[in-house]
Order: structure tokens, then C-alpha cells, then sequence
């Protein structure tokens, strides 16, 4: 099972990638287009910190959003648990590099094999608090565009919400891949390094 680690760890790696680009890109909401008519005036991007307009002419105009306590609470709740899900995969990354086979940072393979399970953990619950604003966001996008009292402008959902939600799923992959690691006892590193101790 230790050839379960480096592709779970390359796995953690793509995913916290995807959620920094999630977090970043403001497409989470997107002007939706309804009926044949297609032509507009302008196209609006909103993401967790700014909102942009393009303009009919290819021009885009991007404003970070001036206060945070003005901002919905739904957003609000979305920027802190993306922001988390972004570190805790970072410290779970870290931990699964330190408890690589090949690290020597930990010469005990219990334990490098309990950092390793840890780590897995850790980067489970990084693609669950992924997996919540996103599914969220999407369910009040969904809900007020299927809402016949709404008069405003509808819109759709995003591609920053599809890169959340495959981000998620490689997450929780790598966390799977992790997780299932188990120590080898007849690691040929530390046969040497003890018979090298034992001649000495």
C-alpha cells in the first residue's frame, strides 16, 4: 500500500490547487442567458471577492467588493470555509510529505505511516469544507433562477463552481489513497541503516 502515497499525494496537490483557483476566480455567478435572444449589453462574473463586468465591446471592468459586513452572509460563510479547506489541504500536504516513505525526516515506519493516515484525514475534511459553499452557492443559484418572483437578472452557475466541485473529488481521493496507507515492516533503508549500527 506505500505505492497508494505518492499518488494520493499528487492527488492533495491538484485539489488544493483547484481550490486556490476557486477561491480566486471570480466566476462563481454568471449572467445567465434566457430565450433566443442572446445579444446583451454586458456580461457579469461574481466571485468571493470581486465582481466583473464585461462590456459588449470585449472590455472588463473587475471591483473588489468594498465592505465584507455588507456582503450576504452566504458569502461571507463561503470566503471563511474556502479559505480553511485552502490551508487545512496545505498542512495535510505537508504531513504526507513528512510521513513519505522516502522522507527522512522519521525513521520509524509506524509512524510515518500514522502521519501519513493523519494527513489523509486532514485532507478529507479540506474537500468536505470545499464541497459545502460550493454545493451551497449552487443551490441558491439554481433557487433563484427557477424563482418566478424574482425580477432581477438571473444568473448561472459559474466555472469556478465545476472547478470546486472536481477539486473536491480529487480531495477526497487523495485523502482515500492516504488513508489506506500501511507501514512495511521490511523497509531495505533501515536493514542497512540497522545492520550498518550493528557492525559498528
Amino acid at each position: 500500500m506505500a505505492d497508494c502515497k505518492l499518488p494520493g499525494l499528487v492527488l492533495a496537490i491538484i485539489g488544493v490547487l483547484g481550490s486556490i483557483i476557486t477561491c480566486v476566480l471570480p466566476m462563481w455567478r454568471v449572467t445567465a442567458f434566457i430565450g433566443a435572444n442572446i445579444v446583451t449589453a454586458q456580461i457579469i462574473h461574481e466571485g468571493l471577492w470581486m465582481s466583473c463586468v464585461i462590456q459588449s465591446t470585449g472590455q472588463m471592468q473587475c471591483k473588489v467588493y468594498d465592505s465584507m459586513l455588507a456582503l450576504p452572509k452566504a458569502l461571507q460563510t463561503s470566503r471563511a470555509l474556502v479559505i480553511i479547506a485552502i490551508l487545512l489541504g496545505f498542512f495535510g500536504i505537508l504531513f504526507g510529505v513528512v510521513g513519505y516513505s522516502c522522507s527522512n525526516c522519521m525513521m520509524d515506519q509506524r509512524k510515518k505511516s500514522k502521519v501519513t493516515r493523519a494527513s489523509g484525514v486532514i485532507v478529507i475534511i479540506a474537500g468536505v469544507l470545499l464541497l459545502i459553499p460550493v454545493s451551497w452557492t449552487a443551490h441558491i443559484i439554481i433557487h433563484e433562477f427557477y424563482n418566478p418572483i424574482l425580477i432581477a437578472q438571473r444568473m448561472d452557475l459559474g466555472s469556478s463552481l465545476y472547478i470546486g466541485w472536481g477539486s473536491a473529488g480529487l480531495l477526497f481521493l487523495g485523502g482515500g489513497l492516504l488513508c489506506s496507507s500501511r507501514p512495511h515492516m521490511n523497509d531495505t533503508d533501515c536493514e542497512v541503516r540497522y545492520s550498518n549500527s550493528c557492525a559498528v
